[in-house]
């Protein structure tokens, strides 16, 4: 992959009014990296980067839906995270709760209807039951769909689909790619068309490994409570101006 098929430079201006319509992506997922070292960069502790990353979200959220994107996913919490440190997990656990009060007003007044990915079942009670009481509320919105990856790993996910079409007797010769996706915690959502990673790192970290099989992926080194709307349109700009393959030859 060339460079500059990854990223548009930091440097280029992009007016959040294009003057041209733009190819928007259906589902943007986003790995929103960065927390920490922002909080340390500022002087601050790390829970206050995770405060100031909620509020990002909070504002990426309300832009993505009045650019017209049908599904938003949001790597909130990984599966591989409960080995932080116990003081930064409870206090994640918290801005979760927290995140949900919040959020409830501005889904129920926007259309917005929320769906869980990952091992929910793991998260503390409260916070589940909550999280589940609000999916229920905002199930039939249909403006955007905000995709919410807790307690989540792309690894997890193929093997618990694995375990799933086990147990449901699926033969092997009955087995096909439809298949094994209905059976992964994104049934019936549309495979991610654009993956936005900030803080700099370039790599998925167990994120919608099967799902992003063809995914465009887009890297900025901003962390992730300064990714603004600014930083969000350019993403969408660069989006727009790549030619999409699926495993086949370019076009003429």
């Amino acid at each position: 992959m060339h460079p500059s098929d990854i990223a548009l430079p930091e440097s280029t201006p992009v007016s959040l009014e294009q003057e041209t319509p733009l190819v928007l992506p259906r589902h943007v997922a986003v790995v929103m990296d960065g927390n920490g070292r922002w909080a340390r960069g500022q002087g601050l502790d790390r829970v206050e980067g995770h405060k100031a990353g909620t509020r990002t979200a909070h504002r990426v959220v309300e832009y993505a839906r009045r650019r017209g994107i049908s599904v938003l996913t949001l790597f909130a919490f990984s599966s591989e995270n409960w080995k932080r440190p116990a003081r930064e997990v409870t206090a994640l656990m918290g801005l979760l709760a927290d995140t949900i009060t919040q959020k409830r007003r501005l889904l129920l007044d926007h259309g917005i209807r929320l769906r869980l990915i990952g091992d929910i079942q793991g998260l503390p009670a409260p916070l589940r039951l909550a999280l589940e009481r609000l999916c229920r509320e905002t199930e039939d919105l249909a403006d955007m769909t905000l995709v919410m990856a807790l307690n989540y790993g792309g690894r997890l996910d193929i093997l618990q689909a694995v375990r799933k079409l086990l147990s449901e007797g699926v033969r092997p010769e009955a087995l096909s790619e439809e298949r094994f996706a209905a059976a992964l915690w994104t049934d019936g959502l549309v495979d991610p068309d654009l993956i936005i990673r900030t803080s700099g790192e370039q790599r998925l970290s167990n994120f919608l490994l099967f799902q992003g099989a063809y995914s465009e992926l887009y890297f900025t080194s901003k962390p992730w409570p300064d990714f603004d709307e600014t930083d969000f349109e350019e993403a969408l700009v660069a989006y727009s101006g790549r030619q999409r393959r699926f495993g086949g030859v370019e076009p003429a």
